[in-house]
């Protein structure tokens, strides 16, 4: 628990040591918690149809999580990398505890994936297994592997787990289990890939434990609690930050096959739901759908949500319509997911401005991106943290690891943003997404947090476009407020005239229907900044003043 503290006097945070790092692993966890509530509701495989869900106390997790350890040890060593190729399910999560109980190396992969990805996945990592879900919205992904697997000598075993029943009876019951240390890698955990080819985060015990535990404990989930998840398995935020939060606190783990809002609100209420983890624009989801004024949501607690700006403005929503508490969750994959929350007892100006303060144990600095020196308090720069979450490795990639941690063990987020004298954060953007205007720098964050108080806009995703005399110019690609009347681009200029400097208000405005974005919920504005420059998106420019951009 974070206390009261001496101001700082730089823009370093120099690790609050809180409770103790749990020295466990996964497998530990699961043990635990079988041992001390064995008849205790684990987990809930919550398809659509309920007659069709299945159930499991943790005593039965553990049981099934080992026959799978069991039947993977029977095709594969220690050490050897298992990929998943799924989208969420009950067995997901029970492969997954094998994999952890088995010593292996989980690979987890986006089951929208097609065959290039798959094959540079499968092949860099070197996965020696691949169990797989034989279809993916209507996506033939049998049809797939069929055609890469004659690339891939290293690849001996596919499993579908339509076959996931007799997999399972395939170990032998007298098979040792391994002893497995809270240092031992876990899982590769691809990144999106944006900018080149994906890089494999090695990940160890000891950081998803403890992260996730840190999570659950900032989010104020008691022992026992029910998260319902919509967040992909194949992602940290479902993979680790929620599942293993909640194994930590013995609680209910609810799982969705993907998010459907109207199925996530029955959950809560069905099952009594305490957290969720969404992404913001799975809230703003949550809260227009239609069946929620008729839903018992009397049970949620905390929402947990980040991954991508979280607008003031939906933060007070959440807060107001749902009667629940917010906490606010900034990371990288790289740190294990979560580095910095806010508390459920920090301020509303706080929980909408911020992203609080960093996780135990974990020390961050604001650095000079050129220098890498702590800059001053409130000044703009890369964060950086240090500490037992930094990931082991970019999985045999040597080059890119040393890029990104440096020889004094910090690892550099790539994200932009300030610190207070209390240690607060606040993130203002990614260093590649920062819009350089007339040799002024402009982060989209700020403009975007801005433009989404207005009460047409629904989201908005503000990019950089090529220009001849300022280099670049700024744009905004709005979705409309669902039943909002479409302002004009004059309209929009003028409210952000209004409000904010001429330099960062937007010259190009373009409405569009949805925005890109990833399975995750974050926009793609890479997509959005090339459809803009080849014309795929219409834009409109209302230009202000031809002079000289000013503050």
């Amino acid at each position: 628990m974070t206390t009261a503290r001496s101001p700082l006097t730089e823009s370093y945070w120099p690790g609050e040591q809180g409770e103790d790092i749990w020295d466990v692993t996964i497998g530990d966890l699961l043990r635990n918690a079988a041992t001390t509530v064995p008849d205790r509701l684990a987990l809930v495989d919550a398809v659509e149809d309920p007659s069709a869900r299945r159930t499991w106390t943790y005593a039965e997790l553990l049981a099934d999580a080992e026959r799978a350890a069991r039947a993977l040890l029977a095709r594969f060593s220690p050490g050897d990398r298992v990929a998943i190729w799924a989208p969420n399910s009950a067995d997901w999560i029970i492969l997954q505890q094998g994999i952890s109980l088995a010593g292996l190396i989980i690979v987890a992969l986006n089951p929208a994936y097609r065959s290039f990805e798959m094959e540079y996945a499968l092949k860099q990592s070197g996965a020696a297994g691949l169990v797989h879900a034989d279809s993916y919205r209507g996506f033939d992904m049998r049809a797939v592997i069929d055609e890469i697997r004659p690339n891939l000598p290293e690849l001996r075993e596919v499993i579908s787990f339509s076959d996931f029943a007799a997999f399972l009876d395939s170990g032998s019951p007298e098979t040792e289990l391994p002893r497995v240390t809270p240092t031992d890698p876990i899982q590769i955990q691809y990144t999106s890939g944006t900018t080149g080819f994906p890089k494999g985060a090695l990940l160890h015990h000891k950081g998803l434990v403890n992260e996730a535990r840190f999570v659950a404990e900032r989010a104020g989930m008691p022992d026992g609690g029910v998260n319902i998840n919509a967040m992909p398995m194949y992602h940290i935020g479902g993979g680790a930050v929620t599942s293993f939060g909640t194994l930590a606190k013995r609680g209910t783990f609810v799982i969705l096959p993907g998010f459907d809002a109207g199925l996530m609100l029955e959950l809560f209420e069905t099952y009594r739901g305490t957290h969720t983890l969404v992404v913001p624009t799975m809230l703003i989801a949550l809260l227009e759908h239609p069946d929620r004024a008729s839903r018992d949501l009397s049970s949620i607690q905390t929402i947990m949500t980040g991954a991508s700006a979280v607008p003031a403005t939906l933060v007070r929503r959440t807060v107001e319509v749902l009667g629940c508490r917010t906490s606010i969750l900034f990371g990288q994959t790289e740190m294990h997911g979560v580095i910095s929350q806010t508390l459920l007892t920090d301020t509303p100006e706080d929980q909408s401005e911020t992203v609080g303060r960093p996780l135990p144990h974990l020390e961050v600095k604001i650095a000079d991106t050129v220098t890498g020196e702590v800059l001053p308090l409130g000044r703009d720069g890369e964060i950086c943290c240090r500490g037992y979450q930094n990931m082991l490795e970019y999985y045999k990639m040597p080059e890119a690891t040393s890029a990104t941690i440096d020889a004094e063990g910090w690892l550099h987020m790539g994200d932009l943003g300030n610190m207070d004298e209390r240690g607060f954060i606040r993130v203002v953007g990614r260093l590649k997404d920062m819009i350089i205007r007339g040799g002024l720098n402009i982060y989209p964050r700020e403009i975007e947090e801005f433009l989404q108080t207005h009460p047409a806009v629904g989201e908005v995703a503000v990019v950089g476009v090529p220009d001849e005399k300022w280099g670049e110019q700024i744009a905004a690609v709005v979705r409309l407020a669902p039943g909002a009347e479409r302002p004009t681009a004059e309209e929009m200029r003028a409210f952000c005239r209004a409000h904010m400097s001429a330099h960062k208000t937007p010259t190009y405005w373009s409405f569009i229907d949805a925005l890109p974005m990833t399975p995750t919920g974050k926009v793609q504005k890479f997509v959005l900044r090339d459809q803009l420059t080849a014309g795929e998106i219409p834009m409109e420019k209302v230009p202000g003043r031809a002079d000289a951009p000013r503050s």
